[in-house]
């Protein structure tokens, strides 16, 4: 059997044949420096949303002690969009804000973080954590943000919806390359402000009970780590645009494979899985279907399908039980 270290470096290297295989399949060696130029800054967006969506999710699903949820079943990425849309709505897209990619990559970041953190730690608090009461209101809450962004879009100029259209999909074919180095400078400072929290999540996955009579701070932890994780899903959604139901495949398959308590395997098989499914759904995109669909379409159905997949299976093992 092999150990969770040589699962770990096997998965990895998987990581960098794709990566490998991403930047030269089908190259050209006349225009190698031009192709480089289009295929790298992608293969670095997808490497920082695997980082921020796999690493998020799971830490999510241990907040919350469910292997179910993800940050987008309770209305993350409705969010986003309402926001987004709200901002053209006011300002329009010929404005300052909006032209500048960088600072407009700060507002969506900005406005995504504080709303969310704000409205989602209410939800918990106000819930007490109940993951079926958490679900219910994000559904809900997904179905109003959604119907109140439809409102504002019909009453849109409709050049500025035609613009804001392409930036609600997700798609890697028009990453904001000038915000790369910002994004991945805020990710590896939260991660860093966050690395004494996260050396907990051992223990938080026991419990409030049992956290608490181990001496960690249990309701202080949660807290600060559900900020980071509300972060990284703005920083992932501001960049490349919602992603639904990633999560939720990379975090169950990583615990399929690596069957251990410990975080920061989980945590990095998750990632790795993340940018593995990326990197595959973009060839696909790219080869098979010359950029008809997004990928957010595949990972979206995938997602799906899986969810209802865990669903069937949980039922089935009750009643089994």
């Amino acid at each position: 059997m092999l150990s969770l270290k040589t699962k770990l470096g096997l998965l990895a290297l998987a990581c960098v044949l794709a990566m490998v295989g991403y930047l030269t399949w089908g190259l050209n060696p006349k225009f190698l420096e031009f192709a480089l130029q289009l295929r790298v800054p992608k293969l670095l967006a997808m490497s920082l949303a695997a980082v921020c969506i796999g690493g998020a999710s799971l830490i999510f699903q241990t907040l919350i002690n469910n292997y179910m949820v993800t940050p987008c079943l309770l209305g993350m990425n409705s969010l986003y969009v309402l926001l987004h849309t709200l901002l053209v709505f006011t300002l329009g897209m010929g404005s300052f804000v909006i032209t500048n990619k960088n600072l407009a990559f700060i507002c969506d970041l900005a406005l995504m973080g504080t709303v969310a953190v704000a409205l989602y730690s209410y939800l918990f608090a106000k819930t007490r954590y109940n993951v079926l009461y958490v679900l219910l209101i994000g559904t809900v809450l997904t179905t109003f943000l959604t119907s109140v962004q439809s409102t504002i879009v019909r009453t849109m100029d409709p050049n500025d919806y035609d613009a804001l259209l392409t930036t609600l999909v997700a798609s890697f074919d028009h990453v904001n390359h000038e915000v790369l180095a910002l994004a991945a400078g805020l990710t590896v400072g939260l991660t860093a402000l966050s690395y004494r929290q996260l050396k907990l999540l051992n223990v938080i996955a026991l419990g409030r009970v049992q956290a608490l009579s181990l001496g960690v701070n249990y309701d202080q932890s949660l807290r600060f780590l559900l900020l980071y994780v509300t972060l990284l899903i703005a920083i992932a959604t501001a960049l490349v645009g919602p992603i639904s139901f990633m999560g939720l495949i990379t975090t169950n398959v990583a615990r399929q494979l690596f069957k251990t308590y410990r975080h920061r395997y989980l945590i990095a098989g998750s990632m790795l899985f993340t940018l593995l499914i990326l990197i595959a759904g973009q060839m696909v995109i790219e080869r098979i279907f010359v950029y008809s669909i997004p990928i957010s379409v595949i990972i979206t159905i995938a997602g799906g399908s899986y969810f209802l997949y865990l669903i069937v299976r949980g039922t089935k093992l009750q009643r089994a039980s």
